[in-house]
């Protein structure tokens, strides 16, 4: 086992493992402002209307082609359970639909999203499924749910989630986290130039004076006014999911390691949350790696089996055929 956390987060990140080929359809979540997201829809031949689907959500800088969306979703259609996976406003398919850029309390966007999940999925029930930021989204509309109903949503599951964004852009201003913060940082703005790019009047002829070097300074030049914030603070007070997570009434988990560079485990403990959302802390794994032996999963992603397996058990599947 990499025990290492810096290991198993950069091993995580660049280690794609075995190709699986691009199957989905696409499908077009169109906002009142015009902008549009898409969903990667992956439908088992096997999968019938009120089966479970899932909705997946990735994190920053990612899209559905990050590695762990195209794993975790193959892993569960070959469960026959429908998954879809999301391309937050600017990202991935969607990279010039949309004229606002997406951000890490966007929870609206998905609440639109898994509506049409349920729309696509008559009498299915819904998972929401986030990875780092999107842990953080999905966690933040569950708790806005509260015990309410949106659609066929009955659970989320979350990975690593930044609960107190501002505690964890902190965070990664320490030591070698300084390297997350900085490639953060040096992937949004890559982002935003190549949009600006294709078409100048993109975020109305935004243009960076210089360029930022650390996350808090991208949200206060970018990230803070294009999303109607009036600060950095205030961006990460009003979209961290940590103020609603007692809320949350559907069953949830959430999936960190203790080693998280990224995503520190004391978040969890000066935070409360509901009794229905179950929290399970790794001994190692860093931020998003969860890297193992052979001996316990044959792929050696315990992450994707953990997830699948969690997600399989809401309906009693077995889940041996996702290893």
């Amino acid at each position: 086992m990499i025990r290492n956390s810096h290991a198993q987060t950069i091993v995580a990140a660049y280690w794609s493992g075995h190709k699986i080929s691009y199957s989905a359809r696409q499908h077009f979540v169109v906002f009142d402002d015009g902008d549009q997201i898409v969903l990667h829809d992956d439908c088992p031949p096997s999968w019938k209307p009120g089966q479970r689907a899932v909705l997946m959500v990735h994190g920053l800088g990612g899209s559905h082609r990050s590695s762990y969306m195209v794993r975790i979703a193959h892993k569960l259609n070959l469960l026959g359970i429908r998954s879809f996976r999301v391309d937050l406003r600017g990202c991935g398919a969607g990279s010039t639909l949309a004229k606002r850029p997406f951000h890490a309390g966007c929870s609206e966007d998905i609440a639109q999203a898994a509506e049409m999940v349920s729309t696509l999925c008559l009498g299915s029930p819904v998972t929401l499924n986030g990875y780092s930021m999107g842990a953080n989204i999905v966690l933040k509309l569950a708790g806005e749910i509260g015990a309410g109903r949106l659609g066929g949503v009955d659970s989320v599951m979350a990975v690593a989630p930044p609960i107190d964004l501002a505690y964890c852009c902190r965070n990664m201003n320490r030591g070698f986290n300084r390297l997350y913060d900085w490639d953060f940082s040096r992937r949004l703005v890559r982002m935003v130039e190549g949009r600006l790019a294709t078409d100048e009047n993109f975020y109305d002829g935004f243009q960076f004076d210089q360029r930022p070097g650390r996350l808090i300074e991208f949200d206060t030049i970018f990230t803070a006014p294009q999303c109607g914030f009036e600060s950095a603070e205030d961006y990460y007070s009003k979209a961290s999911s940590s103020p609603v997570l007692p809320k949350i009434q559907v069953p949830g988990l959430i999936l960190t390691a203790n080693d998280d560079s990224v995503v520190p485990i004391e978040i969890f403990k000066q935070n409360p949350r509901s009794s229905s959302v179950e929290l399970e802390v790794t001994n190692g794994g860093g931020h998003l790696g969860f890297i193992t032996p052979r001996n316990i999963v044959p792929d050696r992603r315990w992450m994707d089996q953990r997830v699948v397996q969690w997600i399989a058990k809401l309906d009693g599947h077995s889940v041996l055929r996702a290893s």
